[in-house]
């Protein structure tokens, strides 16, 4: 009789474009660039595009839309629009998660 040992699963890692830590994927929130060059959070991690990750910390995505660093790996430039509706989408989910 044999004893089979536990299959260890594969969990995906993606790095924060703001700290630069690597995470279980679950663990970030994914931004994709449309088709249209407009940046949406992706919550099913499904829509296609060029993606990019943060942490759900405020210091992540005020990093990140500060420093242009998310602009950088989606390869596009956020409108003023954008640009605020991702700001609060970042302060109001990092505010619910703590």
């Amino acid at each position: 009789m044999s004893i089979r040992q536990p299959v260890n699963k594969h969990v995906p890692q993606r790095t924060c474009v703001a700290c630069r830590q690597v995470r279980a994927k679950r663990e970030l929130i994914r931004l994709v660039c449309g088709g249209d060059g407009s940046v949406e959070i992706d919550t099913g991690s499904k829509k296609p595009g060029r993606g990019a990750y943060l942490c759900h910390t405020p210091g992540c995505w005020e990093l990140g839309l500060k420093t242009g660093q998310l602009e950088r790996t989606l390869r596009t430039s956020l409108s003023k629009d954008n640009r605020e509706r991702l700001q609060n989408y970042g302060r109001d989910s990092t505010r619910s998660s703590q």
